[in-house]
């Protein structure tokens, strides 16, 4: 071979003549360039120009994945027609789109324009100057996500490209049960999992008017994101570290089969809980194909079959046997009766099917969308035994939960309660700050993640008031008040009336701690001049022994053994007096109903005979209202402590049971304070 070799030569002795007028000839030395062009023999070049061998890491995890699988239709669908990757498509299914969309090609982001063919989802798609900072997504919805980290690369294509604003603006100002040719299936794409996890934050799917849905669906720490749980290379799952936690689990089937502690729920009705959650999904869109088939067919007017295989899915049914056969899987049968009902419907099935991985990755979510879609079509699917929530603590979508989603965390003085880590904070640190707004409890909120499955350690917990409950030994129940304690105490309420600041004291919701510790911790406002009784103490004395845990609800058959033929623990009553007076056949639960029903009758005769009317309303804040629907402003000292009790009684649905005497004097006093009547009461 030749090589080519640049010498700088020295011309000694070339004389170069500089003329100039009347100047003598001057010898100059000068610098010339020449090539010279050199036979070397093969092999020495070989060894001489040997560059050295530059390794790449993952390639070869890579070459075998899908996202560099060359054939599949994913990168090929645009060969023929139109031989290029339409601007469209050309951010996921091409590294030039991809990178195009990013501005790491140079140009402004966002895509310019078609992206040649041959190329699939490569090295410097995912690793480049832009996607070395990324830590934000804009979703279909037009949500920005922020603080994701490298999963954000993932998620720029993993988002699918609908949202319910689609569907929204598709059915503007339509009548919701009248077919429009207008419309047409609105499709979510493939393997949106990032709108599967992100749930309403990311309004992937389409969400009913007046419900409530899940948020971000929280793993574990260290396995709660895409890159967490996939191998970012190969795209598998790690199902090795998976098994650590998930018994049985051995290959990527086998996950179907998981089911938690926080998923004790009959989701589908079909009466099995132990299936795995997967399962529970194909129950309810097997549900909501029912009824889709059904308002089709009564409604529209023309049967519905589905085909996920074939564009656009949706088929007119001809033949009427429920499926979208080979014959009628065809665009031009591509199916034409939609309503606005139908396609919010439809485009829900198509969530849940296109995301195969959506029980694991948001399945609550997922849950929550299939049983709503179901209820809206409205054809008699029967969801007696369904369900859409879960229990209290992993109620994810429930107000205790959403209620900082617009700010986008949760303030120090509500996160111990309202956020997955600050119960393990307040513990470790005795103080709160702000928490990002979570799904639901973890088990890393009540379990020790340093001694699992161990719960803190908790022997001391101080309530509202100030008071200190001790234990020698941990307990459930300890762990249980840190929460379960109020807000407020009848201490608050003196403080609120010699501050001459009338107005409402709130105690908050199940305050089961205070009430069981009764007149030790003051949760109620007890009066001055009169006794309270203390702890209440039950043979089955701890949170656990009556609650499931996870569940909440109450174990009643751990009472039958004292309380034979109890079905529910409303009716226990032990031998007592007959408090309220009416002689009914009724358990202590009716005895403080009638309390409380007597202290508002005094409570709104007081606020009238002060000239402004009172009204209660348990389900809006500030609860107390005037007789206009507005803020309830007409308080008095008696007043105040009044509807203070009055609220703490009904905020702690199970007083009866927690400590009924402690309650029922409470409530007693506070209607003898306001002058109220007591004829047939006996305060225990």
């Amino acid at each position: 071979m030749k090589k080519l070799f640049p010498l700088f030569l020295l011309l000694a002795g070339l004389s170069i003549l500089a003329v100039s007028c009347g100047a003598e000839p001057v010898e100059v030395t000068v610098p010339v360039e020449v090539t010279r062009i050199v036979e070397v023999p093969a092999e020495s070049a070989a060894e001489e120009m040997e560059a050295p061998a530059v390794e790449i890491p993952f390639l070869s995890a890579w070459e075998t994945s899908p996202h560099n699988d060359a054939e599949a239709e994913a990168f090929r669908h645009w060969d023929e027609d139109p031989g290029e990757v339409e601007a469209a498509c050309a951010q996921c299914h091409s590294s030039y789109g991809y990178q195009d969309f990013l501005g790491a090609d140079g140009t402004e982001p966002g895509v310019d324009g078609p992206a040649e063919l041959g190329s699939t989802v490569n090295c410097v798609a995912c690793h480049n100057s832009v996607t070395a900072t990324m830590d934000s997504v804009t979703m279909p919805s037009g949500v920005e996500l922020t603080g994701l980290g490298d999963e954000s690369r993932c998620m720029v294509c993993h988002q699918g490209r609908a949202s319910k604003f689609a569907v929204d603006e598709a059915i503007a100002d339509m009548d919701v049960d009248t077919v429009s040719e207008e419309l047409g299936f609105i499709n979510i794409h493939y393997f949106a999992a990032a709108a599967t996890k992100y749930g309403t934050l990311a309004k992937g799917g389409y969400e009913y008017e007046g419900k409530a849905y899940d948020a971000e669906f929280a793993h574990v720490e260290g396995y709660d994101t895409c890159i967490d749980c996939h191998n970012p290379h190969t795209l598998e799952v790690k199902v090795e570290e998976c098994s650590v936690c998930h018994e049985g689990v051995a290959s990527v089937e086998d996950f179907q089969d998981v089911r938690m502690e926080s998923s004790a729920v009959d989701y589908d009705g079909d009466g099995d809980i132990e299936e795995g959650v997967y399962y529970e999904l194909v129950g309810l869109q097997e549900l909501l194909y029912q009824a889709m088939q059904s308002y089709s067919a009564e409604v529209s007017g023309s049967a519905i079959a589905y085909n996920s295989a074939a564009y656009p899915y949706f088929f007119n049914d001809t033949n009427g046997d429920g499926e979208a056969g080979e014959d009628e899987s065809t665009f031009a049968n591509g199916f034409s009766g939609w309503t606005p009902r139908l396609l919010k419907a439809a485009y829900n099935f198509q969530v849940a099917e296109k995301d195969p991985g959506d029980f694991a990755h948001g399945g609550k979510y997922i849950i929550q969308l299939l049983y709503d879609s179901i209820e809206d079509l409205n054809q008699g699917i029967d969801l007696t035994n369904a369900h859409r929530n879960d229990h209290g603590h992993f109620a994810g979508s429930e107000e205790a939960f959403r209620h900082w989603d617009e700010e986008g965390e949760v303030p120090g003085d509500c996160a111990k309660c309202h956020s997955a880590g600050g119960l393990p904070e307040f513990l470790a640190e005795g103080v709160n700050v702000s928490h990002p707004a979570s799904n639901g409890f973890q088990c890393s909120t009540c379990h020790n993640t340093e001694a699992f499955p161990e719960i803190y350690a908790v022997t001391s917990v101080t309530f509202p008031s100030g008071a200190t409950v001790e234990t020698e030994e941990p307990t459930a129940t300890q762990l249980c008040m840190n929460c379960h304690q109020g807000r407020a105490s009848g201490a608050d309420v003196d403080a609120r009336i010699a501050a001459g600041n009338l107005g409402f004291v709130n105690v908050h919701y199940f305050a089961a701690g205070a009430t069981r510790n009764g007149a030790d911790v003051g949760g109620m406002y007890q009066y001055a001049g009169k006794e309270y009784a203390g702890p209440y103490v039950h043979p089955i004395n701890e949170c656990i022994d009556c609650h499931d845990p996870h569940e909440l609800e109450i174990e009643v058959e751990s009472c039958t053994g004292c309380h034979p033929g109890v079905a529910d623990v409303a009716e226990i009553r032990v031998s007592a007096p007959d408090y309220d007076g009416d002689e009914a056949e009724e358990g202590v639960a009716g005895e403080v109903e009638t309390f409380t029903e007597r202290l508002y009758e005094a409570m709104q005769a007081n606020a009238e005979a002060n000239g402004t009317p009172l009204v209660y309303d348990p389900g809006r804040y500030p609860y107390f209202f005037d007789d206009a629907g507005e803020r309830f402003a007409g308080w008095t000292p008696e007043l105040v402590a009044a509807a203070y009790n009055y609220q703490y009684a009904q905020k702690d649905p199970g007083a009866f049971a927690h400590n009924a005497p402690y309650v029922l004097q409470a409530l007693y006093d506070s209607i003898q304070d306001l002058g109220g009547d007591t004829t047939g009461l006996t305060r225990p």
